[in-house]
């Protein structure tokens, strides 16, 4: 089993920047990938970025150039720095944790966007 523990979510205005963080504990395997996802009201959950083992990086068209995902294996913890945040950037957002073998899912922290 592995544990995931987000934070960092909150109210934020458009322009204004956010760090979410993922924590993950219990039996991590060496080699894993963690992804970011979110869900607004209404939308199907989607892909926001991921990062590989080895720190390779993919970003969704919609937040490239505004969001970066970053990892610290010493601390299995993976951070989503969000900036230039727009009211549609408004979700749910959840961390993946994918091995070979197993998915597990975060409990999900809410981000908003509004003034």
């Amino acid at each position: 089993q592995v544990q995931l523990v987000e934070s960092g979510g909150g109210l934020v205005q458009p322009g204004g920047s956010l760090r979410l963080s993922c924590a993950a504990s219990g039996s991590i395997s060496r080699i894993y990938t963690m992804g970011w996802y979110r869900q607004a009201p209404g939308k199907q959950r989607e892909l926001v970025g991921s990062i590989g083992s080895g720190g390779g990086t993919m970003y969704a068209d919609s937040v490239k150039g505004r969001f970066t995902i970053s990892r610290d294996n010493a601390k299995n913890t993976v951070y989503l720095q969000m900036n230039s945040l727009k009211p549609e950037d408004t979700a749910v957002y959840y961390c993946r944790y994918q091995s070979l073998r197993n998915i597990y899912w975060g409990q999900g922290t809410q981000v908003t966007v509004s003034s």
